[in-house]
C-alpha cells in the first residue's frame, strides 16, 4: 500500500517537473518570439526611417528642381514678353509710322479735328479748308511726315504717284555723272563737305554717297513712272515712301540736283553768258547764298536736319523737276497770297502737283474731286 502510494507520488512528481519544463519551454519560445517580434519592428522602423529619408530628400530635391523650373519659365516668359513687346513697336515702326505718307481721310473731317475751339485762328484755318472744300473741290488731304524733309515728300510723292516722266533735261544729261562733272570738270572740290540731312556726314566719301544717291533717284523715278496700272504705281510708291533709307536718298539726289543748277547758273553768271532764269537771281541775291559755296553750307546742309526749303527753294525745285507747284497757304486765307504757284513762270506742257500748308512749314497733299 505505501509502495502504491509512492509510486503515485512519484508518478505525480514526475508529471508536475514535466509541466514545470514544458511551462519553462513555453515561457521561453514565447520570451524568444517577443524579442524576434522586437528585433522586426526594430528592424521595420529603422528601414522607414532610411527610406524616408530618401524619399525626403527626394522629395526636397525635386521640389528645388520645380522651383527653379518655375523661376526659369518665369522669366523665360518676361523676357518673350518683352521680346514681343520690342518686336512689335519695331514692326509699327517700320510698317505704320514709317508711312511717311498716309492714307486719304476727310478735309473737313480732319479740320474739325486739328482746329477745335473759338480761337481766332481756329475760326480762320475752319474757313480756309471750308473754301477748300467747297470753292475748290479739294474733298480729301494725304498727310505728309511732319519733319525737314516734308515739302520734297509730298512733291516727289505726287510726282511718282501720278507717273510724271523723268525731266527732259535729265533724260538730256546722265545725272549719275553730275556729282562726277561737279568734283572734277568744275573743280568743285568742297562738295566733300556736303552733309546728307539728318545723317550729317561729310567726308572724302561724300562723292560715292552721292552717286548712290543719284542711282536711287533714277532707277526709282524709270520704274514707277513707267508702270501704266494706276494701283500698282500707287503700291510701288506706298512701298518706297515706307522705306526710310531708300527715301532720305532720293531727297539728297534732289538737293544736290539743286547745287548743280545753282553751279551752272553761278557759271553762266559770271560769264555773261545767255540769261538765267530769274528765280536764279532771286537766290543768288540772298546774303546767306551769294555763291554756290555758302548756297550749300548755309541752305542745303540743314535740309532734312535742322531747316527746310524757302520759298525760292521751292520756286527753284518746280523749275528743275519741270512741274508746277500750287500751293494753298491757309495761315494767307482771305490774302491774294492764298494760292500761289512756284515757279511763277512755268511752261504750259509742265504736269501740276499741288500742296496745302497752315504754317510754310510743313505741307500736306491736298486731293481734288469734282
Amino acid at each position: 500500500m505505501q509502495r502504491r502510494h509512492d509510486r503515485i507520488a512519484s508518478k505525480n512528481r514526475d508529471q508536475f517537473a514535466e509541466q514545470e519544463k514544458r511551462s519553462r519551454i513555453n515561457h521561453s519560445k514565447r520570451t524568444v518570439g517577443r524579442h524576434e517580434v522586437q528585433s522586426w519592428t526594430r528592424a521595420t522602423k529603422q528601414s522607414l526611417c532610411l527610406m524616408w529619408q530618401k524619399v525626403k530628400i527626394q522629395l526636397m530635391l525635386s521640389m528645388s528642381f520645380l522651383v527653379a523650373v518655375f523661376w526659369y519659365c518665369r522669366r523665360l516668359y518676361g523676357f518673350l514678353a518683352q521680346l514681343l513687346k520690342r518686336w512689335s513697336n519695331y514692326l509699327q515702326r517700320k510698317l505704320i509710322k514709317n508711312h511717311s505718307v498716309l492714307a486719304e481721310v476727310d478735309l473737313l473731317g480732319y479740320s474739325a479735328r486739328e482746329w477745335k475751339g473759338e480761337t481766332k485762328q481756329a475760326k480762320h484755318m475752319r474757313e480756309a479748308y471750308n473754301e477748300l472744300f467747297w470753292n475748290y473741290h479739294i474733298k480729301y488731304l494725304r498727310q505728309v511726315k511732319k519733319d525737314n524733309y516734308c515739302v520734297l515728300r509730298a512733291v516727289l510723292f505726287q510726282i511718282l504717284s501720278q507717273g510724271i516722266p523723268f525731266p527732259s533735261w535729265m533724260r538730256e544729261r546722265d545725272i549719275l555723272k553730275l556729282p562726277e562733272k561737279l568734283l572734277y570738270s568744275q573743280g568743285c572740290n568742297w562738295i566733300q563737305q556736303y552733309s546728307f540731312g539728318p545723317e550729317r556726314y561729310t567726308g572724302p566719301n561724300a562723292f560715292g554717297k552721292l552717286r548712290k544717291c543719284m542711282e536711287t533717284l533714277k532707277t526709282n523715278w524709270i520704274e514707277i513712272s513707267g508702270t501704266k496700272d494706276h494701283e500698282e504705281r500707287g503700291n510701288m510708291c506706298n512701298a518706297l515712301f515706307s522705306d526710310e533709307s531708300k527715301e532720305h536718298k532720293l531727297y539728297e539726289a534732289i538737293k544736290f540736283v539743286m547745287l548743280y543748277e545753282v553751279v551752272e547758273a553761278y557759271e553762266q553768271i559770271k560769264n555773261r553768258e545767255e540769261p538765267i532764269p530769274h528765280l536764279f537771281s532771286l537766290l543768288l541775291a540772298r546774303d546767306t547764298s551769294s555763291d554756290p559755296l555758302s548756297f550749300m553750307m548755309n541752305h542745303l546742309n540743314s535740309i532734312g536736319d535742322s531747316g527746310c526749303l524757302d520759298q525760292v527753294e521751292i520756286f527753284l525745285l518746280g523749275y528743275l523737276l519741270e512741274v508746277k507747284i500750287r500751293v494753298y497757304r491757309l495761315h494767307r486765307f482771305n490774302t491774294e497770297d492764298f494760292q500761289v504757284n512756284y515757279p511763277d513762270e512755268y511752261r504750259r506742257e509742265w504736269n501740276e502737283v499741288s500742296l496745302l500748308t497752315e504754317d510754310d512749314r510743313y505741307y500736306h497733299i491736298p486731293v481734288i474731286r469734282t
